[in-house]
């Protein structure tokens, strides 16, 4: 992505050069791998900060290391149920507040 010698004040103009408008397929193909990988790095992180192991969390939410290890790299985006299962086991608490 060029960000125009670090002076980029328009971040969505580069977003909606480098992968599409948004409402675009390629957007959301592009926003849906970003919220995968955001969302992969907060669990790993917590895992970490629970310090437990990949193996310790996959028996607290009745999986495998495999798959842990799938959704901390964003490769697999857990159901609802199973995100959490995973929030609940590492101690972590999810907030819905309406839009303002």
């Amino acid at each position: 992505m060029q960000t125009n010698n670090h002076k980029t004040t328009n971040y969505s103009a580069v977003l909606d050069a480098q992968y599409g408008e948004k409402g675009t397929a390629e957007r959301a193909k592009f926003d849906d791998e970003a919220y995968a990988f955001y969302v992969s790095q907060v669990l790993l992180e917590a895992r970490k900060n629970a310090r437990l192991t990949q193996e310790d969390l996959a028996k607290r939410i009745g999986s495998d290391k495999s798959y842990v290890s799938r959704v901390e790299r964003g490769v697999t985006i857990p159901s609802v149920a199973t995100f959490y299962r995973i929030i609940n086991s590492l101690g972590l608490a999810i907030n819905i507040n309406p839009a303002i």
